[in-house]
């Protein structure tokens, strides 16, 4: 993965879902451009990855679920990036909003770990011989996902919406420790999981199908987290007695 590449994506995700929150005339229509961008680009996905990118070199067809593996992974860590900034940005300045998108971006990157373990553990079995190795790689992501179900967890504990803010921010933070942790595991430690790879280091075919994957679940990170935004203003808004967040005909309009 080419080191500006985490950046790119994010910085990517970040103007959607800028452009989406501000802005009530995209709110309309720029999810389900995205979400039917990524069922198209999942559709060619299959393909690409199972008939037209070669076998892996040591792991034959088995390594086609990286694919899909991969890509679950980064967008596991590009949420938790998401909401650790939001987390941050909520603690600087009050804003809602920003607490919403917080809690959408973790609850979207647990779902989007959780899968990538599951398919990393499905890609194990063949190629370790077990479903599960206490390996470094395993471990740290394993913890790093509990860390964030424990702070959507925290978020149940308080009924006050600004102490519940305030506390699932600072464990936010806490949280995302894990994540550069996880990132370095397989340098830092003996791990069976290999190292993190780089165009230079992996056939030019192969490399551009996990570049498709990466678009691909990056439509769906956005729809996700989006969706789950707006359920989360929608819980604010009852809570707090705050405007709708869909705008009126006659706003939009206006």
């Amino acid at each position: 993965m080419p080191k500006m590449a985490p950046l790119v994506m994010l910085a990517i995700v970040v103007a959607m879902i800028i452009a989406h929150v501000a802005v009530p005339s995209v709110r309309r229509w720029m999810w389900k451009v995205a979400a039917a961008t990524g069922v198209v680009m999942l559709a060619a996905l299959i393909y690409f990855g199972l008939f037209w990118a070669p076998p892996e070199q040591f792991m034959s067809d088995v390594g086609r679920i990286l694919y899909v593996h991969v890509p679950h992974v980064w967008m596991c860590l590009l949420a938790f990036t998401l909401n650790v900034g939001c987390s941050i940005a909520y603690m600087m300045k009050k804003s809602w909003a920003t607490d919403a998108l917080a809690e959408a971006s973790a609850e979207v990157g647990v779902y989007f770990g959780a899968c990538g373990v599951m398919m990393g553990s499905i890609w194990a079995r063949p190629t370790w011989g077990v479903w599960w190795d206490w390996d470094p790689r395993l471990i740290s992501t394993t913890v790093m996902i509990l860390a964030y179900v424990g702070y959507l967890a925290l978020r149940s504990f308080s009924d006050d919406p600004e102490r519940r803010a305030t506390w699932s921010s600072a464990a936010a933070i806490l949280s995302y420790v894990s994540l550069p942790i996880v990132w370095f595991s397989v340098k830092w430690w003996n791990s069976l999981h290999q190292q993190q790879s780089s165009p230079s280091t992996v056939d030019s075919s192969m490399t551009a199908v996990l570049r498709w994957g990466a678009t691909t679940f990056l439509c769906f990170l956005f729809v996700f987290i989006v969706k789950r935004y707006e359920i989360s203003r929608a819980r604010q808004a009852g809570a707090l007695d705050l405007p709708p967040l869909q705008p009126s005909k006659t706003e939009v309009t206006a």
